[in-house]
């Protein structure tokens, strides 16, 4: 007769690691929801399944706690763009699939939107505070800069593109409709709240960035026949 496998109780350490885990996803939803001013450590605790007591044993403060939060966000999203396969595409295929993931973590992701709204502000209030993204930038800059030399060893970009650039310039297209919703809405003419206007901007995006550094063959540009009423503001 064998003997029942005892439960193996966890670790301090994956314990600690457990409950930074729950702080963040609660932290992560009140945040996106309420903003930093309107989040309540109270209700980040209650969610997470803590004390508050606890919620300032690990964090120093909200604004911590939301640093915090940001971090995690750009370590996801960064990784999961990094782990892309793309070798085995045409550069230009491979640049359009760049572009549509990222522009597919925000629309999957509406959380991501509005902390990233509050994480420019948060920034510029904090300037000396420290962020993960400038130590992941880099990564996300050489990937861009390995796809470009394929396609220019290929005849298909042109030579004269700085990856740095074209990568700050197509994180702002992409992101654009999901950071900055009612202004692209209102000057496009187009809704950012529907799922036909979002698929819009992702097609006219990813095609703009496209044209910008192919020889030849440039994708066609989307255009808004029809004009439609922007979303209110929230």
């Amino acid at each position: 007769m064998q003997t029942p496998a005892r439960a193996t109780a966890p670790t301090p350490s994956s314990s600690k690691t457990a409950t930074i885990a729950r702080l963040l996803a609660a932290a992560r939803r009140e945040f996106s929801e309420k903003g930093i001013a309107g989040a309540r450590m109270e209700e980040i605790a209650r969610v997470a399944g803590v004390t508050k007591q606890l919620v300032y044993h690990y964090f120093s403060g909200k604004e911590q706690l939301f640093a915090c939060v940001l971090d995690a966000a750009a370590d996801k999203v960064t990784s999961e763009l990094l782990a892309l396969e793309l070798d085995h595409l045409p550069a230009p295929e491979a640049m359009r699939a760049l572009l549509a993931h990222a522009f597919d973590q925000y629309r999957a992701d509406p959380a991501l939107g509005a902390l990233a709204q509050q994480g420019q502000r948060f920034h510029d209030d904090h300037v000396a505070d420290r962020s993960r993204f400038p130590e992941l930038a880099p990564a996300l800059g050489a990937q861009m800069q390995r796809l470009l030399e394929r396609g220019v060893r290929d005849g298909d970009f042109r030579p004269d593109t700085d990856a740095r650039l074209l990568h700050a310039a197509t994180s702002l297209l992409v992101t654009g409709g999901f950071t900055n919703r009612y202004m692209v809405s209102a000057v496009a003419g187009i809704d950012l709240g529907t799922a036909q206007g979002v698929e819009l901007w992702r097609e006219f995006a990813i095609n703009f960035a496209l044209s910008a550094v192919l020889c030849a063959g440039r994708p066609p540009l989307a255009r808004a026949l029809v004009c439609v009423p922007h979303a209110e503001p929230e």
